[in-house]
């Protein structure tokens, strides 16, 4: 028989030894009720019907031990068991009265399941003996017994008979078993889909997590046990107590309906995620599928673009500003050294002069924004990092020193950024402060001030000036690039800090609300090392 066919072998045995021992039953019940007069023939009759359904049980009975033993093929039972009833169901219509007694039939199932369970040569095979047995059983009740209760015609029609079961059996199961090949081929198709799409959904950068009625998991790929802080989360885990956060805005999406969810940001240990929500269905019962995208990698892609997109203009800015404007500053030089050169000429030429290295400044930190090589993060005690770069930010610059403060806990931070970019940003914050943050002719100070964040279980960073502070109305435009409200200012120096951030994963704003200073913050995600006490310095 063929791998993989809907009538297995083993199967096939199993099932045909309870036909053939139910079959039995059942006509030696036919053959012996009422005791008095039989269905089927006489006393003497009936008698010797039972005894041959003995014999028939007690062969099918060998049959099963031989299933069991595996010996001979299984193949071989088959023929043997196919081949036996034919004649038994023969010898039986014989007793019963030959073709007259109705049980010329049997022979024609016990074809139809050679015809099903073996091949089409076989089913004919079949058929032929049958039919020989039957009109062998005419032949013989006519000259030898002279009982006929039937006619070589009818004994010829039932041979028909045979040979009909036998073919439509034979098509049918053809028809059936290459449903099944063509069924297996699909599945094996649809299993090598499924698998792909199921390495695809793992592998996207994308978390996706897909919720029946009760919110408990069918699907969560990689990404999204990684943004949920839950690597060991499996199929069944109920979605809110892995993800408390996001049961109020699971809820709130819902009261809002579809097409009609809202851009929120929510912070699941030291990640930003943006979660947004497709119902599977129109019910609240209904399962849902829930998209995790990571905020900060978003905001990494998009600096990449505009990196992509300033590499190209810088570029042009070398060549079509940087070129020009050497030459007015020469030219500017030249003039001022002039001997015919009056005072009110060298106060223009000295604004000619401060105007064109502003805009050589400002190329100058385009080109180097471009040029930024990528993040290499480490592991570092930002404390430890902290006191090294206040020394270091108090010899360069001298004049600032004494109104630079320090303050961290006693307890390490760890965090994981490019010490070169964290460098640039706090010296450009403190430049800043130091530029900026002075109130009523005060002298600025600045205080650089460490400490754990408990929202995320990470660290921040502030820088801390005395000034009066950014007004409202300008607060959403200071990281943009060339803003600025100073008549010497670039208006880039906390664009590249931003920029710097993003691309550490680190988030730089600006805190304003109650506070009477202007304060940037720097917020750094949870570390897998735990705070631990500061060495004596």
């Amino acid at each position: 028989m063929e791998p993989g066919s809907v009538f297995r072998a083993d199967s096939a045995l199993t099932w045909l030894f309870l036909y053939r021992l139910l079959l039995t039953a059942l006509l030696l019940v036919l053959f012996s009720y009422p005791p008095e007069t039989p269905w089927l023939g006489d006393q003497a009759s009936a008698s010797l019907a039972r005894t041959m359904l003995g014999l028939q049980a007690l062969t099918i009975l060998v049959g099963g031990l031989a299933m069991i033993l595996h010996w001979p093929t299984k193949e071989q039972q088959i023929q043997i068991a196919i081949f036996l009833d034919i004649m038994l169901y023969t010898l039986l219509m014989h007793v019963a009265g030959g073709l007259a007694s109705g049980l010329g039939l049997l022979p024609a199932i016990a074809v139809v399941v050679g015809a099903i369970l073996l091949e089409g040569r076989l089913s004919l095979l079949f058929a032929s003996l049958a039919t020989l047995a039957v009109i062998a059983q005419q032949f013989y009740s006519q000259f030898h017994v002279d009982t006929a209760s039937g006619t070589y015609t009818q004994a010829g029609l039932l041979g028909l008979t045979f040979f009909a079961v036998a073919l439509l059996a034979h098509v049918m199961t053809g028809r059936l078993r290459e449903s099944e090949r063509l069924a297996a081929r699909r599945q094996v198709d649809i299993a090598d889909l499924s698998t792909l799409n199921d390495y695809i959904i793992q592998e996207m950068s994308t978390g996706i997590v897909a919720v029946d009625g009760e919110r408990k998991l069918m699907l969560l790929n990689n990404a999204a046990r990684r943004l949920l802080g839950a690597p060991g989360a499996r199929r069944g885990d109920h979605l809110f107590r892995l993800a408390p956060s996001l049961r109020d805005w699971f809820a709130s999406e819902l009261r809002l309906g579809p097409g009609m969810q809202r851009d929120r940001l929510l912070y699941m240990g030291d990640t930003e995620v943006r979660p947004s929500l497709n119902l599977l269905g129109i019910e609240r019962t209904n399962g849902a599928l829930i998209y995790l995208r990571d905020n900060r990698e978003l905001e990494r892609q998009a600096q990449d673009m505009k990196l992509a997109a300033l590499g190209r203009l810088t570029a042009s800015i070398a060549h079509n500003i940087r070129n020009p404007l050497s030459s007015v500053l020469h030219a500017a030089q030249l003039l001022e050294e002039s001997e015919d050169t009056d005072e009110a000429d060298r106060n223009l030429l000295g604004i000619l002069r401060r105007n064109a290295l502003r805009i050589d400044e400002i190329v100058t930190s385009v080109l180097e924004l471009s040029r930024r090589q990528p993040a290499e993060r480490v592991d570092l005690d930002l404390n430890l990092w902290l006191r090294e770069f206040d020394a270091e930010y108090r010899e360069s610059h001298p004049e600032s020193a004494e109104r630079l403060t320090l303050e961290n806990p006693d307890l390490g931070l760890a965090v994981t950024v490019d010490p070169r970019h964290l460098g640039q940003i706090v010296r450009n914050l403190c430049d800043n402060a130091f530029k900026h943050g002075r109130q009523l002719g005060e002298m600025p100070r600045v205080r650089l001030r460490a400490a754990p964040d408990p929202r995320t279980g990470g660290a921040l960073l502030e820088v801390i000036d005395s000034g009066p502070g950014i007004p409202e109305a300008n607060r959403r435009q200071i990281f943009e690039p060339f803003y600025t409200t100073s008549s010497t200012g670039t208006g880039l120096g906390l664009y590249i800090a931003s920029e710097l951030a993003s691309a550490n994963a680190l988030r730089l704003e600006y805190i304003g609300g109650d506070f009477a200073d202007g304060r940037f913050r720097l917020t750094f995600g949870a570390s897998s090392t735990a705070p631990r006490p500061v060495p004596a310095a």
